[in-house]
Parts: C-alpha cells; sequence; structure tokens
C-alpha cells in the first residue's frame, strides 16, 4: 500500500539544499523492498586505490542504470546492470515525491557496524554542475554526517531511519562531504540506495529541487 506523503523537512545548510522525508516508506513496503533487493541484487565487494594501495571497501555495492549511465567512482567503475523491478518501483516513488528524473542508483549493503563509507562527495563530472542525489534507507538506522570541505571542524550529523528519503541538491556537492561512519555497537544490515542523473551536459535548470 502507498501511503500519502507528508512534505519534507527542509534542513538549512549554507552552500546547499537538503531535504529529508523521515518516513518515506511505510513498515510493509520498508520490509518487501528490503528482502527483495538483499535477495536480488547482484552485490560485489569492489576495490578502491588509496596511497597506492588496493584494498576492498567496507561494504557491498552494485550499480544500476538505463543503457549509457555508466559511473565511476575512487578508481572503481562498476557493471551497469538493469533496474529490478524493485528499485524502479522505488525510483518512481522517489520521481514522484522530487518531481526529478534519475536515470542510476548505487546500492549498498551496510552488513553491521564495521561496514562504512569514508568522507567523500558525489561531485564526479558525469553528475553535472549541482548534482541531485536522492538517498533511500532501508533496514538499521545508521548516522549521517555532513562536514565543510572549507572547514572540517563545522559538521552536521542525522540518523537517518529505514523508510526514509534524504535529497541533496544545490551546491552541497562542492562545499560539503558526507559519510557514515563505523558504529561502537553491534547493528543490523542497511541498505541504501542513492538515484543519480548520470549525462554528458547538465541541462538547464539541474539541481534545483521542484
Amino acid at each position: 500500500m502507498i501511503l500519502p506523503l507528508a512534505g519534507p523537512e527542509t534542513i538549512t545548510l549554507e552552500d546547499g539544499e537538503l531535504l529529508l522525508w523521515p518516513c518515506f516508506l511505510g513498515t510493509s513496503d520498508c520490509e518487501r523492498m528490503f528482502t527483495a533487493l538483499r535477495q536480488q541484487t547482484q552485490w560485489v565487494q569492489s576495490d578502491i586505490f588509496i596511497a597506492g594501495r588496493r584494498i576492498p571497501i567496507p561494504r557491498l555495492n552494485a550499480w544500476y542504470g538505463e543503457a549509457g549511465a555508466d559511473y565511476s567512482y575512487s578508481g572503481v567503475r562498476l557493471p551497469t546492470l538493469p533496474f529490478t523491478a524493485v528499485l524502479a518501483e522505488i525510483k518512481s516513488r522517489v520521481e514522484a515525491a522530487t518531481g526529478l528524473p534519475f536515470n542510476s542508483a548505487l546500492v549498498n549493503l551496510y552488513r553491521d557496524h564495521r561496514d562504512s563509507v569514508d568522507w567523500h562527495a558525489d561531485d564526479e563530472a558525469e553528475l553535472g554542475e549541482n548534482p541531485v542525489v536522492a538517498s533511500v534507507s532501508l533496514g538499521e538506522p545508521r548516522c549521517f554526517e555532513l562536514r565543510r570541505r572549507d572547514n572540517h571542524r563545522q559538521r552536521f550529523k542525522i540518523e537517518l531511519p529505514g523508510g526514509s528519503l534524504l535529497v541533496m541538491a544545490g551546491s552541497l556537492q562542492h562545499c560539503w562531504q558526507h559519510r557514515v561512519a563505523k558504529e561502537k555497537s553491534p547493528c543490523g544490515e542497511r541498505i541504501n540506495i542513492t538515484f543519480r542523473t548520470v549525462h554528458n551536459r547538465t541541462p538547464k535548470g539541474q539541481g534545483k529541487l521542484q
């Protein structure tokens, strides 16, 4: 059952747009979608290069998208897989909520408290001038942190529960970095889907939420 959406919460940040739907998906949808994604996603553990060393990332991931929506980050290029039915369903709901189209999705599985993603920004050239990234969380809540690029002491932290939608837009990727740190206490699995638009040229108006 699709529940009516309440309006998003606006999180005020200097140099960026951040919107949060804390209850974007209902409980039954969350459970159904998590189970389908956990079983159907073609998970891989990618390697990245840091200081000349090749190391496995502390999570599993997969890249899904339309034809031509190829993407790479930190020297990692994942094969582009066609959207599964459940990913297409979630994408459709995200597009309806934001009024923006997306043609690709990075799916991450955080298996327990030891899995994480370090400080980074989604500012690759193929995402355009001011990328819009829509992040859907399923499963265990995890803490999402941001810090300013020019002042690492200026930080913002929020817990993202299962079923939430967080949208980053405007100049946020140029002025802020974000991460999901390791947790001190054990926790269960979390799946995160970040929808993006991969293109060669930035369409007029791209990067502003409707």
